[in-house]
């Protein structure tokens, strides 16, 4: 069973989310809220709760200010938020959760699924958390680090590091300058869609590149990387590569 915390400064937000949690997720035993992110903190270290959900924006403390007060988090986090893009693509890049509010119910639990299947396996919080609090507060996105979460432990990397992607069924293999290729367990798709304005391009139902690595484009649709591998891109996606690749 789950004990979980809301920490939002909108009253009817906390009343939806409530109303939610009652009538979609039966797996949580124990439900505390609060509109005072600073009640949220004592909360935190007193109550001490499974799961939290976690308003970005707040006018007394951000969620990433609340964050930063934390000496440990032992915790997990679905941030909840209604607009934030660049913060969207923080948390994601630091491989965390989040749903846009309004909130749906069948978001709500897939996020739940997402939670209680990170449980089994050995994911650092604490470094997830200070990953996510560096890209929110780097200038722009080409200072995030991609969190990279194995069973060996979780590796960060900056995306001009990554060379490119390959799709093995619901796994991807990251290629990178300088280190050994990791296997992850997340789908090509998950990647594309994460990395996408990073310079990342789908080039093939198995493979993205990070045109910055290219270093030939055959006429025969053959891709030639720094690291010397060559990738083929699909017939229908070479007149949409070449644009880019040119425009790059």
């Amino acid at each position: 069973m789950i004990r979980a915390l809301i920490i939002d400064d909108e009253p009817s937000a906390v009343k939806t989310l409530t109303l939610l949690l009652s009538h979609y997720v039966p797996e949580i035993s124990e439900l505390k809220s609060t509109n005072d992110p600073h009640d949220g903190l004592r909360l935190l270290k007193t109550w001490q709760p499974d799961l939290l959900f976690l308003d970005i924006q707040m006018p007394l403390m951000t969620g990433f200010g609340l964050l930063k007060q934390l000496p440990e988090i032992n915790f997990n986090i679905i941030f909840t938020t209604a607009h934030d893009q660049y913060a969207i693509e923080a948390i994601r890049f630091s491989a965390l959760d989040y749903l846009m509010k309004p909130i749906d119910g069948d978001e709500l639990q897939a996020a739940i699924k997402r939670y209680t299947s990170k449980l089994s396996s050995a994911v650092n919080n604490k470094s997830l958390y200070n990953n996510f609090l560096h890209n929110i507060h780097v200038k722009d996105r080409k200072g995030f680090k991609l969190a990279l979460p194995t069973a060996q432990g979780t590796f960060f990397y900056s995306p001009e590091e990554i060379i490119r992607l390959e799709g093995e069924s619901n796994y991807t293999k990251f290629f990178f300058t300088g280190h050994k290729p990791l296997l992850i367990s997340k789908t090509l798709k998950e990647y594309e869609d994460i990395l996408s304005n990073h310079g990342f391009i789908r080039i093939h139902k198995s493979h993205i590149i990070n045109k910055i690595h290219v270093v030939n484009y055959s006429g025969e649709g053959i891709l030639t990387l720094v690291d010397h591998s060559k990738v083929e891109i699909s017939r229908r996606r070479r007149e949409e590569v070449a644009g880019q690749l040119k425009s790059f």
